[in-house]
């Protein structure tokens, strides 16, 4: 649509800034024209978290936050030590770490549209408006309380299976038959945009749309247009991260 701003909703980077920068340049992407949305996950796993907040930044992008983002906002709180896999020191030390983590601490958990929402992970069965639900959560954040515990926060940050009540399985992996994808459970009219589930891949489903393809992982970086209700996709230049198992 000519003359219409379009959003792009890209999925999880989680430091590889290479596939972003080729996504980007595959889009023509032009700030004038799109409005740039993350699903989350920034940083993490890949080669290049520090590069990739600091081309969202000056690309003037924005997104929800990740597990691996408030990961990254507790470690440098000292509320956590870094993991064997962490690949964010980069960010930790850098001179622009303070304007870097402020940023991202004023990011949403959930943004919405009339006819979309954003989440990192899922909605809950239940849930009226994902975005009133988030609201309470980012003033904590923000405030430099991240309530990590609060199931909320866990369903917007982690969910992949649950049941119709919303409760979630001990072992996402291997879930018993009662849990399903949480968008089984989806009554919403919007559509949610969503990442965290790599191995699920690309989602195109009836009101939802799943962006995590996994690049860290070896596999793309992706990216819908909403006006268009296309996908665009760029493989990933190498694997920086091997599964579990394999």
């Amino acid at each position: 649509m000519e003359g219409t701003r379009q959003r792009v909703f890209v999925g999880d980077v989680q430091g590889c800034s290479n596939e972003l920068r080729d996504l980007l340049e595959r889009l023509g992407y032009d700030p004038a024209m799109h409005d740039l949305w993350f699903t989350g996950d920034l940083v993490n796993r890949g080669p290049d978290s520090l590069g990739v907040l600091r081309l969202v930044r000056e690309l003037g992008g924005n997104t929800v936050l990740g597990n691996h983002d408030l990961h990254l906002l507790r470690v440098a709180a000292g509320e956590r030590t870094t993991g064997r896999k962490d690949t964010f020191q980069d960010v930790l030390t850098a001179p622009d770490r303070g304007p870097l983590l402020e940023w991202l601490r004023e990011r949403p958990l959930a943004q919405g549209w009339d006819d979309a929402v954003l989440v990192h992970a899922g909605v809950c069965p239940g849930w009226g408006d994902p975005v009133a639900v988030a609201g309470p959560l980012e003033q904590g954040i923000r405030a430099g309380r991240i309530p990590w515990d609060n199931p909320d926060l866990r369903f917007l940050l982690q969910a992949r299976h649950c049941n119709a009540s919303g409760e979630r399985p001990a072992d996402d992996e291997h879930p018993p038959a009662r849990f399903h994808p949480w968008d089984h459970f989806y009554r919403g009219r919007r559509t949610v945009v969503f990442g965290h589930w790599a191995a699920r891949g690309r989602v195109r489903g009836k009101r939802v749309r799943g962006l995590d393809t996994g690049c860290v992982w070896g596999g793309s970086l992706t990216a819908w247009i909403a006006e268009e209700d296309r996908f665009v996709a760029v493989p990933a230049r190498r694997t920086y991260q091997v599964p579990q198992g394999k």
